[in-house]
């Protein structure tokens, strides 16, 4: 894909703001923005020099590549709604759409087969990464879809991964990556409760979180969590509202093969509590504030 493609995005919040302002540092051309949120988008397009549009029809009709950084299931669908004049269909034809968000994988399916048939191509391309790693252009991507789309769409990618991956037919990679997602879950939760415990037992904290980092306690979410669990410090990379979502769709994967995951299940029921009292905005490490005494009912 050549680099003086117009370039599109579908979804400007923090994720996909980054991401618009790394391949503009690249070179690439953003021609337009859209979101649901219009004042994300016109601040972007201020930013950028690029126009915020009101529909994602439109940026459609705009660009030759559109990146589109939703939320969740209802989110992809409405964007890709084969009826609506509004939507990303009504300008396919010959258009890439490169798509990050971390769904069902039957969602990546359907969407690939929708934009197909209305003349353009479409990847999955699902990050493992965080809003720092967006701006840097070092996202740890995963991609699903044909082998020749993933090909055409690789010096985008490249430009914001040091190293796309290339994972197998649509929906392999959103598999993937609701793994990933659960297994960090689960670690979060887990190291929650550990803090937790020693915070109850009059431990030093910070003595702990050096001792489980030099043992089998040691884990990804203790270097990026394990500090902000300690000090309340949950400002948000990875919500809790994603954190239960995506740890739904790995449960919803695991029910499909007839696999109970009794952990996932637990650290799920977590996020649901935070999500319950309203406080889905917190990181991920805010599962801490079910667990430290004196903190949350």
């Amino acid at each position: 894909m050549a680099g003086n493609s117009r370039i599109g995005f579908v979804g400007v919040g923090r994720m996909g703001a980054n991401m618009a302002r790394r391949l503009k540092e690249e070179g690439y051309v953003i021609r337009s923005v859209h979101d649901r949120n219009s004042k994300n988008a016109e601040s972007l397009a201020q930013e950028l020099s690029c126009e915020a549009v009101s529909s994602p029809a439109r940026v459609a009709d705009l660009c030759d590549v559109v990146l589109t950084v939703v939320s969740d299931d209802a989110a992809m669908h409405e964007i890709f709604l084969e009826t609506s004049p509004n939507s990303l269909l009504a300008h396919a034809k010959d258009r890439l759409f490169i798509n990050f968000a971390t769904v069902n994988p039957e969602v990546h399916v359907k969407v690939e087969g929708l934009v197909e048939r209305h003349g353009g191509a479409s990847l999955e391309a699902l990050m493992a990464s965080s809003i720092n790693q967006a701006r840097e252009g070092t996202l740890y991507l995963m991609c699903g879809g044909k082998k020749s789309v993933f090909e055409q769409a690789h010096p985008i990618l490249h430009a914001l991964s040091r190293k796309p991956l290339y994972m197998g037919p649509a929906g392999e990679a959103a598999k993937i990556k609701a793994l990933v997602n659960m297994v960090m879950n689960c670690n979060t939760a887990a190291l929650a409760e550990g803090l937790g415990l020693g915070d109850a037992l009059g431990l030093n904290l910070t003595m702990l979180r050096k001792v489980f980092g030099q043992t089998g306690a040691d884990s990804r979410v203790l270097e990026t969590d394990g500090e902000d669990m300690e000090n309340q410090d949950h400002e948000c990379y990875f919500s809790s509202a994603h954190a239960a979502k995506d740890s739904g769709i790995a449960l919803n994967l695991a029910r499909t093969v007839g696999l109970k995951l009794p952990l996932a299940q637990a650290t799920f029921d977590q996020y649901q509590r935070l999500l319950k009292a309203g406080k889905g905005e917190l990181d991920k490490s805010g599962v801490a504030e079910l667990v430290f005494k004196g903190r949350m009912k």
